[in-house]
C-alpha cells in the first residue's frame, strides 16, 4: 500500500505541473541562490524571474505527513505522506497572466487547475468491522477544476474521474476567507462539500446481498449526490522567500447515503484529517 501512495505521488507532481497551465514546460531555471529574510512591509524579491520571458510559472511545492480515516466511515485513523503542489502565478506571453508575482498586489482572477485525489486500497483483514466486505483496490483521481481567486478569498469547483482503481465521477466545492497578520503569515478557513456519482457511492458505501450474508451487516444500496459536508482551517508560515511550513485540519460530516451505510454505523460519521509539510517555491520559466 505505501509503495503504491509513493508511485502515485511521484506520477501526480508530473501531472500537476503541466496539466494546470496545458503546456509542455521544456527547460526550466529555477535559482538555488541563499534565499534573504522577509521585512515586513517589503515586496518579496523577485530575482529569479525575468519579466521577458514567454511562460512563467511560479508555484509552491508542499511534502509531509497526514493522518486521516483508515477508509470513507472509518473511525480509526492511519499516517501516510502527504504531496501537493499549488500555483501562485501563471504568465504565457500573448494570453496574458494569473496571479501576482510579488504578494504586494491583490490577484483577482478566474483560473484552471488540477485536481487529484489517491485513495487507499480497503482490506477486510485490515479491521474486524470489515469482514466479509469486498476488497476495494487503491485508486487514482485525476480531473480539472475552477477557481475564483482575490487577495482575501478563493471560491473553487473541481471534478475528478477514478483513472485507476474505480472508475467513477466525484467532485467538490468549497471557499476560503484568508488572512495575512504579517508578511510571514497566511490564514485561510472555509466550508467544503463533497460528490460523487452513484457507483462510488456504492463501491464505498453499498453492501451488497452476499457482502451482509457474509459480515452480518444488513443490504445496502448506496446512491450519489451530497456525500459530505466539512470545514477546512489552513496556516501557513514563510521562513524566507523560498521556504514554509503550512498546517491544516479538516473535519467533515458524512451525509445522506454515506451517513446511512451500515459501514458507517459500525464505524464514524465524522472523519477527520490533519496534514503538516514544507513548502518551497519554485520557479519555471523558458
Amino acid at each position: 500500500m505505501h509503495k503504491r501512495a509513493l508511485a502515485a505521488t511521484g506520477f501526480v507532481a508530473i501531472w500537476l505541473a503541466t496539466a494546470a497551465m496545458g503546456q509542455d514546460l521544456g527547460t526550466t531555471d529555477v535559482s538555488d541562490a541563499p534565499a534573504a529574510p522577509i521585512t515586513a512591509g517589503e515586496p518579496r524579491p523577485l530575482a529569479r524571474i525575468d519579466p521577458n520571458k514567454n511562460v512563467i510559472l511560479k508555484f509552491d511545492v508542499r511534502a509531509g505527513v497526514t493522518t486521516r480515516p483508515a477508509y470513507f466511515g472509518s473511525d480509526e485513523y492511519t499516517v501516510g505522506p502527504d504531496f501537493a503542489v499549488k500555483f501562485d502565478y501563471a504568465k504565457i506571453r500573448g494570453l496574458g497572466d494569473y496571479g501576482s508575482l510579488d504578494d504586494s498586489a491583490p490577484p483577482s482572477a478566474f483560473g484552471i487547475r488540477g485536481s487529484l485525489r489517491f485513495i487507499g486500497e480497503r482490506d477486510d483483514d485490515d479491521y474486524d468491522e470489515l469482514e466479509g466486505l469486498e476488497d476495494i483496490d487503491p485508486s487514482l483521481e485525476l480531473g480539472l477544476g475552477l477557481v475564483y481567486r482575490e487577495r482575501n478569498f478563493e471560491a473553487f469547483g473541481d471534478v475528478r474521474y477514478g483513472v485507476l482503481g474505480h472508475q467513477n465521477f466525484v467532485g467538490e466545492l468549497g471557499m476560503d476567507a484568508i488572512a495575512y497578520p504579517t508578511d510571514n503569515w497566511e490564514f485561510r478557513v472555509g466550508p467544503r462539500f463533497s460528490f460523487a456519482d452513484g457507483d462510488f457511492a456504492d463501491l464505498y458505501f453499498g453492501v451488497d446481498d452476499s457482502e451482509a450474508a457474509a459480515s452480518g451487516l444488513s443490504t445496502f444500496k448506496a446512491d450519489g449526490g451530497l456525500l459530505g459536508a466539512g470545514i477546512e482551517a489552513t496556516a501557513r508560515y514563510r521562513f524566507n522567500d523560498l521556504w514554509g511550513l503550512e498546517a491544516a485540519i479538516r473535519a467533515d460530516r458524512l451525509l445522506n447515503d454515506a451517513a446511512d451505510s451500515p459501514i458507517t454505523e459500525a464505524g464514524s460519521e465524522d472523519q477527520f484529517r490533519f496534514r503538516i509539510g514544507i513548502t518551497r517555491e519554485l520557479v519555471l520559466q523558458f
